[in-house]
C-alpha cells in the first residue's frame, strides 16, 4: 500500500487548522504528505455556491485520474445526501481524529462514514503546519448564532469552547517549536467562552502572558457578543503581542435586513464598535464582511449599506454575492435577480476600493519593522506590519523570514509599498525623534 496522501483544503482558517491536524495524524501513521498522491483528503467548505461548484468540478477531475478520495469537512457534515458524495468515504468536522482509520479503510477499498457529532478538543492532536511560522489555533467549535443564510451551523453546530489552559499550553508549545504568529480561529471568536464562563478578552490576557516572542492575530468576531466584554477587549488590544487588526462582519447596513438575517445587532452597534476601536487605537485595521443581494434587500436597504461603509471606512471588506444554500431559511425566499446582485456588488466594490486606497495612503511616511513572510511577484517580498497591513519591498537579496525596518513610500488598494532603511537612515530617524 502506497503511503502518500494529498490534501486539498477549501474555506476558512478553521478548515485549514483541521487539515493540518489530519495531516499531522497521517504523518504520524507513516504517510508522506505531498502535492500529488493516489489518496486525496478533500476538506470541503459549504459557505458559498461557487465554492461548492468548484468542489464538484475538482472531485470529477480527481475521479477521472483514478484517485481515491476521502471527502472531509463541512459539505458531508451538513449534507450527507449531497449528490457528489455518493460512493465516497466521508469524515465530518467532529471526527478528524479518526482520519488514520479512515485512510486505512479507504485504501483497502472498504466503505466508512464518520459523521458523528460528539464534541471533543483537538488541541492535543499532532499537526503538520502549512507554514512553519504560523500556528492556526482553533479556540472553539460551532457558534451561538442562527443566521438564516448560513449553512456552516449545520456543519459545526452549537458553541463548544476549548478550555483556556489547553489553548495556552498549545500556543506555548507551538511558539517553542518555531511559530512566530498565532492565528486564533473559530466560527465566531467573540462567542468564545460564553458557554464556560469566560470570554475572548480574558483568553487574550492569558495568551499574551506567555513569556515568549510571538504575535497574535484575532480572527472573525461578530458584533453582538462583543458588547459583553468590549471594554476589556479594547484594553488588551493595546498589548504589543497582538496585531492591531480586528475583523467584525456586519453583513448589511440595513437593520431590516439584519433582522431578516437573524443577526442579533443593529448597524449602529457596528458603527459604535468601529468608532471605539479607532478612538482607542487610531492605526487599527478594520475588516468586515458584507453580503450583497440578500433576498429581502431593497435598493434602499442597499443604499444604507453604502452609507455604513462611507461612515465606518473599513480597510478590508470581504464582499460576497448572496448565494442560496439548500436547507437554510433564506433559500426559501423569493430571490433577487442575479443581474441586480451583480450591479450592487460592483457598486460596493468600487466604493470599497476608493476608501481602501485613501486609508492606505495615510500610511505613507510610516516607518517601522516588518517581518517579510513570503515572496511576491517581480522579485519582491511581502510581509505585514503591526496593524496587519500588507507591506511590499524589493527583495534585494533578502529572504522570507527577514525582519527589515522600512519606510512606506506609496500605497495601493491592497498594500503599502516600502523601501528598506539603511543603518544611517535609521539613526537619522532616531535622532529626529529624540
Amino acid at each position: 500500500m502506497t503511503k502518500k496522501v494529498q490534501f486539498i483544503t477549501q474555506g476558512c482558517s478553521a478548515n485549514q487548522a483541521d487539515s493540518e491536524v489530519m495531516a499531522g495524524l497521517l504523518q504520524q501513521d507513516g504517510y508522506e504528505v505531498c502535492d500529488d498522491a493516489p489518496l486525496v483528503v478533500f476538506n470541503t467548505c459549504t459557505v458559498k455556491g461557487p465554492t461548492e461548484t468548484s468542489f464538484e468540478s475538482k472531485l470529477a477531475e480527481l475521479k477521472a485520474q483514478g484517485k481515491q478520495v476521502i471527502i472531509a469537512g463541512c459539505i458531508p457534515q451538513s449534507d450527507k445526501k449531497h449528490r457528489a458524495l455518493k460512493g465516497h468515504n466521508l469524515i465530518g468536522t467532529y471526527e478528524i481524529d479518526r482520519i488514520g482509520e479512515m485512510a486505512k479503510q479507504t485504501q483497502a477499498g472498504e466503505e466508512l462514514v464518520l459523521l458523528g457529532r460528539k464534541n471533543r478538543t483537538r488541541l492535543e492532536l499532532p499537526k503538520m503546519r502549512r507554514d512553519n511560522a504560523i500556528e492556526v489555533v482553533p479556540i472553539s467549535h460551532g457558534c451561538l448564532s442562527s443566521c438564516t443564510f448560513c449553512k456552516t451551523k449545520h456543519a459545526r453546530g452549537e458553541l463548544y469552547s476549548y478550555q483556556p489552559q489547553e489553548i495556552v499550553r498549545h500556543i506555548s508549545t507551538a511558539v517553542s517549536n518555531g511559530a512566530q504568529e498565532i492565528w486564533l480561529t473559530s466560527q465566531d471568536n467573540s462567542a468564545y467562552g460564553l458557554d464556560i464562563g469566560s470570554n475572548l478578552a480574558a483568553l487574550l490576557e492569558e495568551i499574551v502572558s506567555i513569556p515568549k516572542d510571538f504575535i497574535v492575530r484575532v480572527g472573525m468576531a461578530n458584533p453582538d457578543h462583543f458588547k459583553h466584554f468590549f471594554s476589556d477587549f479594547l484594553r488588551v488590544m493595546h498589548h504589543d503581542k497582538i496585531f492591531k487588526f480586528v475583523h467584525i462582519p456586519v453583513q448589511a447596513g440595513s437593520d431590516a435586513v439584519l433582522a431578516d438575517m437573524k443577526r442579533e445587532y443593529s448597524a449602529d452597534l457596528f458603527r459604535e464598535q468601529v468608532a471605539a476601536l479607532r478612538a482607542e487605537l487610531p492605526q487599527i485595521t478594520i475588516g468586515t464582511d458584507i453580503i450583497c443581494g440578500f433576498p429581502t434587500e431593497s435598493e434602499d436597504d442597499f443604499l444604507q449599506t453604502l452609507e455604513l461603509v462611507r461612515d465606518t471606512r473599513p480597510d478590508v471588506i470581504n464582499i460576497s454575492r448572496y448565494w442560496p444554500r439548500q436547507g437554510t431559511p433564506a433559500a426559501k425566499l423569493k430571490q433577487i435577480p442575479g443581474s441586480e446582485i451583480k450591479d450592487r456588488t460592483r457598486r460596493l466594490t468600487a466604493l470599497f476600493q476608493q476608501i481602501s486606497e485613501e486609508n492606505n495612503r495615510n500610511w505613507i511616511g510610516w516607518e517601522g519593522e516588518v517581518c517579510f513572510r513570503e515572496r511576491g511577484k517581480n522579485n519582491t517580498l511581502v510581509g505585514k506590519n503591526f496593524a496587519y497591513k500588507q507591506v511590499i519591498i524589493d527583495d534585494a537579496g533578502r529572504v522570507p523570514g527577514d525582519r527589515v525596518r522600512v519606510r512606506v513610500v506609496d500605497a495601493g488598494t491592497f498594500d503599502l509599498r516600502a523601501i528598506p532603511l539603511t543603518q544611517d537612515q535609521q539613526s537619522e530617524t532616531i535622532g529626529a525623534v529624540a
